[in-house]
């Protein structure tokens, strides 16, 4: 289980991430600015017993970040990861893309074809997020079938 964590939600994510012993990355790449670098997007490995996993656990509502399942290599993941943080809009400018705000991926993934979700989900077997009512959980899967969303009742978990 994995979070991708948006640590400009909240400075303790942060903070709390890079005090943790679990194993993690930006997405951004090479040497950032510390100002910069309390506000990226990381992808970290979640472990029941680790207070990281319990702060994001305690944020959810607020848009900490969105979990995914995949069997891949922290490497491996952050690089298919970092594909999908800049997007080009119609006059040619590059942007950053927020992919990793629940607010942002829930809205996009429904509207994605077939080629998109392949290229979005990749080794990703899940993502799972709030929605606008966090009472309910996402949870978002790509198959033969297409995109699958369900919707777990938070309570019940």
């Amino acid at each position: 289980m994995w979070a991708l964590v948006d640590a400009a939600r909240d400075r303790r994510l942060y903070w709390s991430l890079v005090n943790s012993y679990l194993p993690f990355s930006c997405l951004f790449a090479g040497q950032l600015p510390e100002v910069v670098e309390r506000v990226a997007p990381y992808v970290i490995e979640l472990r029941a017993d680790d207070s990281f996993t319990e702060l994001m656990l305690g944020g959810w509502g607020r848009s900490f970040g969105v979990y995914l399942e995949c069997d891949r290599p922290l490497a491996e993941l952050r690089h298919h990861l970092r594909t999908f943080l800049t997007v080009t809009d119609a006059a040619g400018d590059k942007m950053l893309f927020r992919y990793y705000d629940p607010r942002v991926l829930r809205a996009y993934l429904p509207t994605c074809d077939d080629a998109e979700l392949r290229a979005v989900f990749g080794p990703i077997g899940a993502f799972w997020m709030e929605a606008r009512d966090p009472g309910v959980m996402l949870e978002y899967r790509f198959d033969a079938r297409g995109l699958r969303v369900v919707e777990h009742d938070v309570g019940a978990i």
